[in-house]
């Protein structure tokens, strides 16, 4: 069926090209968008004063002598109206035969006002300017399921002008979260996608092989290091926002790659970066939801404007879990404690990875509103600096809200002796198993050595906007990487 369909719409393009030499040209007059025409319509109404406008054809009636049509741009549609006694016989006729739902059209006319008291244009001239050989999926056989929707995603934006709208929304978040940095003086920088060590985050790599150099080289997991290398070089404040890459599952939070932002402020301590981040979540909170600042998840309605809470990760573990981590707790006691509660885990965790396996299916569950957890145990935090009053926390914040974790912040380790026994002790992890432990990384510890001022490093990804928007992150990442289709 789809094959007759498009065989008759080659029959078409075959008649266009013998009018008009081709069916798509490589330039085309236009005077005003369709939102212009509309705009200006009592203006240009009852004047001599002729419009060129353009867009996709998304409606079509064809009634003996007379054509409706609707053309949609950037801005809106807007209706043509085509006629035997204007266009003559040869252009009437030639539209009749060749123009489908799905084209893109070029129309030139004088405006008017139907009988229904639809501001219109009286086609006078009509070119194609671009022949579509198959049809628009929900005017025929239709197009649902959510996977094929994801693989061809211009047809999902095509078809549903919700999922449009959403990536013009995706594009005020990530300026908004742009503007706010650069008001509060930092430096937009672009570092290396390819790096010999990847580093800044507990993630498995993707490896590929440099041709030039002869050298693998892993794919970023992280923004970090980098980063931290330019406030060595002299930087004060910079941020970068960019694609990073991580080897891991496909679910509601996570994508194998997807956009992030990190920044680093010297001299800035951790209370001032939770506030810095505050501002920057309520900033982008009110572009994209407006003035109330109120977004869905589940039954709860978020709050973005309420100020953001302090939730101690040592507090809220004991409270969930019977376990005190100010305590010597062996990681026989955790996975009891995950076996009681019902809660998988690898046999090859260790310490870290157990504790951050139960507070995420039992404190996080609890984190609706917007917060900030702190004082996270040094176990499940190697790059952050430890608490001068707790020995056994780090300096380290996470906003959370809807159960989710919406960011990473740290008062950042930068005594390269520290940060060379961390790394040594997620190494060891990797040896028995763990392919998300860090490795060392002995060209970012000798510029340690060189000396970083304090600072406060965050960072964030667009899961924030997948929340703000109540959908899964896959849907908002405009071509996520799905499975190719089996033919």
């Amino acid at each position: 069926m789809r094959e007759d369909i498009i065989s008759i719409k080659k029959d078409k393009l075959t008649k266009l090209t013998t009018a008009f030499g081709t069916a798509y040209p490589e330039s085309v007059v236009r005077t005003h968008t369709n939102k212009d025409v509309l705009d200006q319509f009592d203006r240009l109404s009852g004047t001599d004063e002729k419009v060129s406008v353009v867009g996709r054809v998304r409606s079509l009636r064809v009634m003996g002598k007379i054509a409706f049509c609707h053309l949609e741009d950037g801005s809106g549609k807007l209706q043509g109206f085509f006629s035997l006694e204007t266009l003559g016989d040869e252009a009437f006729l030639l539209f009749k035969e060749t123009v489908d739902l799905g084209d893109f059209l070029s129309l030139t006319g004088l405006v008017f006002l139907t009988k229904q008291d639809e501001k219109s244009v009286r086609v006078e001239k009509w070119q194609m300017l671009s022949k579509s050989l198959r049809p628009i999926p929900t005017e025929f056989y239709g197009l649902k399921d959510e996977e094929e929707l994801l693989r061809r995603r211009y047809l999902d934006l095509l078809i549903n002008p919700e999922i449009r709208e959403l990536f013009v929304k995706k594009n005020i978040f990530w300026q908004t979260i742009r503007a706010t940095l650069v008001g509060e003086n930092f430096l937009e920088v672009q570092t290396p996608v390819l790096e010999h060590t990847p580093g800044g985050a507990e993630a498995e790599p993707f490896v590929t092989h440099h041709n030039a150099l002869d050298q693998d080289f892993y794919l970023r997991i992280s923004l970090e290091l980098s980063l931290k290398r330019l406030l060595v070089g002299g930087y004060e404040r910079v941020f970068e926002i960019g694609r990073v890459f991580r080897n891991e599952g496909i679910d509601r939070e996570h994508l194998q790659e997807f956009d992030h932002m990190e920044f680093y402020a010297a001299y800035m301590n951790m209370e001032q970066g939770m506030a810095l981040t505050e501002k920057l979540y309520k900033n982008v909170a009110r572009a994209i939801l407006g003035d109330t600042m109120l977004s869905q998840y589940e039954e709860n309605i978020i709050d973005w404007n309420s100020p953001f809470l302090q939730v101690d990760y040592f507090t809220e573990f004991k409270k969930e879990t019977g376990i005190d981590l100010s305590s010597d707790v062996g990681i026989p006691e955790l996975k009891k404690k995950a076996d009681e509660l019902g809660i998988k885990y690898e046999k090859n965790y260790g310490k870290g990875r157990m504790i951050d396996t139960l507070y995420k299916k039992t404190v996080r569950q609890k984190l609706i509103q917007p917060c900030f957890l702190i004082g996270h145990p040094i176990e499940v935090s190697p790059l952050a600096k430890l608490d001068p009053n707790n020995p056994r926390k780090t300096l380290r914040f996470q906003p959370i809200a809807a159960k989710s974790e919406l960011g990473n912040g740290f008062s950042e380790l930068n005594d390269p002796i520290d940060q060379r026994e961390r790394f040594e002790e997620q190494m060891k992890l990797r040896a028995a198993g763990d392919a998300e432990g860090m490795m060392i990384d002995e060209d970012f510890l000798q510029a340690l050595e060189y000396g970083m001022p304090p600072a406060c490093g965050f960072g964030l990804s667009e899961r924030l906007f997948a929340i703000l928007m109540n959908r899964f992150v896959r849907e908002t990442v405009i071509f996520p990487s799905v499975r190719a289709k089996e033919e």
